[in-house]
């Protein structure tokens, strides 16, 4: 047995709940004590919150809810077809996607337990621990090319609030151009990445990191964060959570694809964070104060200015936003 198999057999192992002895789980797998205290380690690395106990052995702080394609396409409507693949452990699920785009097909679905290389947006690292969150990419095609996508984050920021306020999460909001907030702090991050494809289509790479249950003692986030978890006391499944925010991503792509922003517009401009404050928007070492007027027909951040000349309305399509002083 691999030393991947040992550690996805001690994970299983420890999702049965309770404590397992480190001499228990050598003689399950054939291996020494010392070898397990090394694979526990290394699954710890993963963000997995697992702790000891002299005299009693191992446990897994929480829950834990893996993910399953079979539970996936059950609890999905027959209607949302589409390759769903559930990895284990990779770099980055929007990576993955990218390394086979020329053979993949609209809707198509790749997730994964833990990235070791997840990525925001400006190259910033997505934290994810194993089984903690959702991380996950979706693929679609584009055929009138790279304009098609204007205002696509936003669209898949609005499908990802219909999807959790479908399965009772409230308190979500947007803020632009792609988190999500959950009582006003961050749940989740949108990262959309765009290749030519060789018939002059472009191909759309859409991957979410949604913060579902994080490990209490997680310290390699910078910034204000929050989880699903932290705000019910019911317990959570993960797999429901995937279905519906892929069928959701499927129904919103279809639209958006023949209509464009426009339809989604108010929706979003409904659930904008900022929405009438005073903001910043960064760009580059660049940082601009107004008002926030929500969004125009493209998608555009729309900000109000004064100055001694009087007020104008300047667009921005890109940048960062944070409140004043931030």
């Amino acid at each position: 047995m691999s030393e991947f198999d040992n550690r996805t057999q001690i994970l299983h192992e420890l999702i049965n709940g309770g404590f397992h002895s480190g001499e228990m789980l050598g003689d399950k797998l054939g291996i020494s004590r010392a070898a397990v205290a090394k694979h526990v380690k290394a699954l710890q690395t993963l963000g997995l919150d697992i702790f000891s106990v002299t005299g009693k052995g191992y446990k897994l702080n929480y829950e834990l809810n893996l993910l399953s394609s079979t539970s996936l396409k059950e609890l999905m409507n027959a209607s949302h077809k589409g390759n769903i693949e559930v990895l284990n452990v990779i770099d980055s699920t929007n990576t993955y996607l990218k390394g086979k785009i020329a053979e993949l097909e609209n809707g198509e679905v790749c997730l994964a337990e833990a990235q070791t290389a997840g990525r925001g947006r400006q190259g910033r690292t997505w934290v994810s621990p194993f089984g903690a969150s959702l991380y996950l990419s979706m693929f679609w095609r584009f055929e009138s090319g790279f304009q098609a996508l204007s205002g696509l984050s936003l669209v898949i920021g609005v499908a990802t609030v219909n999807a959790l306020e479908k399965i009772g999460v409230s308190g979500l909001s947007l803020k632009w151009p792609n988190d999500v907030y959950l009582h006003g702090t961050k749940l989740a991050g949108i990262l959309i990445e765009a290749e030519s494809m060789p018939d002059n289509s472009c191909g759309a790479v859409i991957g979410v990191g949604i913060n579902i249950q994080l490990p209490e003692d997680i310290k390699e986030i910078d910034q204000p964060f929050t989880d699903i978890a932290s705000h019910t006391n019911e317990s959570i499944d993960r797999n429901r959570i995937a279905a519906e925010v892929i069928g959701a991503y499927r129904e919103v792509l279809a639209q958006f694809t023949a209509e464009g922003l426009l339809p989604f517009k108010s929706r979003w401009m409904e659930l904008d964070h900022f929405s009438g404050a005073e903001i910043a928007v960064s760009t580059g070492e660049q940082k601009v104060l107004g008002i926030n007027q929500g969004i125009d027909d493209s998608g555009a951040l729309l900000l109000e200015i004064k100055d001694s000349s009087g007020t104008e309305i300047k667009r921005f399509f890109g940048g960062e936003v944070s409140v004043r002083g931030q």
